[in-house]
């Protein structure tokens, strides 16, 4: 079960490969070792700088269809049930692409793996600026039937913030879109601050740095505001020092509701089976914690009631639901 996890940081590696030698190589990356190696960062901009050398391979509407169904068979094998995956159209208008071809081509993609629901939440990337935010979205308004169920912003939250997309996320909600916001990941509080009062979302993306006010946290409880967290992504962006200095545990115990993410697995080489792991291991959740914070997730999803159930009773009949 995954809410906070981005379509193009989860291609498998010899998916990307595959991409790269389709373009003609890249001296950078004379072989797969050496794509192994391109992922450490020495901070989130090196990492953003990554992801942007990355998407670059991603240059026809066909492409989009053969890393949807490689993610997808990839997440399938993990068993993990549900997504809700962020996709960045604008990104790609680099190579002019349409975003309504791109949410075609990605859904064609999903569609031969049956075996996993994965629903679309398109990323406005918060560096092209409002005006061109406001345009994705309405392109997105017509991708309506391809599962295209919610916005965010992402992109350099420590550049961009929040409120001139207010306007943007108004009319998002107007067309029964659901929001997101990255935020406090490469910002600090305010930035949260922002997405909650300007933006009025409905989840907020990563929060991490929410831990540096007390009255923020407060907010976060009272109004119930989910959090995607994604412990492992942010030490590997040096967005906080160590695994030790995650907040994750102060947030559960703050009585925060929280999820637990990869947000771009293949980037930071980690699993969901992996996070939930450390969440017993280093931070001193019992498996009781953990089953609890799977079922508060499917609650913070944006499943209809009915599919919320379903999937609830999904994963107690597993058998291996109760093993300790």
């Amino acid at each position: 079960m995954e809410l906070h996890l981005h379509l193009e940081g989860a291609i498998p590696h010899e998916a990307l490969w595959a991409l790269i030698q389709k373009y003609g190589g890249d001296p950078s990356v004379p072989d797969r070792e050496a794509l192994r190696r391109r992922y450490t960062y020495h901070d989130f901009p090196h990492f953003f700088d990554t992801w942007t050398w990355q998407t670059n391979f991603l240059r026809e509407v066909e492409d989009f269809t053969f890393i949807a169904e490689a993610v997808a068979r990839d997440l399938a094998r993990q068993h993990i049930r549900y997504v809700e995956a962020f996709f960045s159209p604008t990104d790609f208008r680099r190579h002019g692409l349409a975003p309504q071809r791109i949410a075609e081509a990605i859904r064609a993609g999903l569609a031969r793996a049956p075996e996993i629901e994965i629903a679309l939440v398109a990323d406005l990337v918060r560096d092209m600026g409002p005006q061109k935010g406001a345009l994705t979205l309405a392109q997105m308004n017509e991708t309506r039937g391809l599962g295209v169920i919610g916005v965010g912003i992402g992109g350099s939250e420590q550049r961009f913030p929040p409120e001139p997309f207010a306007a943007v996320y108004e009319q998002a909600r107007q067309m029964g879109f659901r929001t997101s916001a990255h935020a406090g990941e490469a910002a600090g509080a305010a930035s949260i601050w922002g997405a909650i009062r300007s933006l009025r979302v409905d989840r907020i993306g990563h929060g991490t740095r929410a831990v540096e006010d007390d009255a923020l946290l407060d907010a976060l409880a009272a109004q119930h505001i989910p959090i995607e967290l994604c412990p492992l992504s942010n030490v590997r962006t040096r967005v906080v020092p160590s695994l030790a200095a995650h907040p994750v545990r102060r947030y559960f115990e703050r009585g925060l509701v929280i999820s637990v993410n990869t947000d771009d697995p293949q980037m930071f080489d980690n699993s969901l089976a992996e996070e939930l792991q450390l969440l017993e291991t280093q931070f001193g959740f019992s498996r009781d914690e953990i089953r609890g914070l799977i079922l508060r997730s499917i609650e913070a999803s944006w499943l209809s009631p009915e599919r919320k159930a379903q999937l609830a009773a999904s994963f107690r009949a597993d058998p291996h639901w109760n093993t300790d």
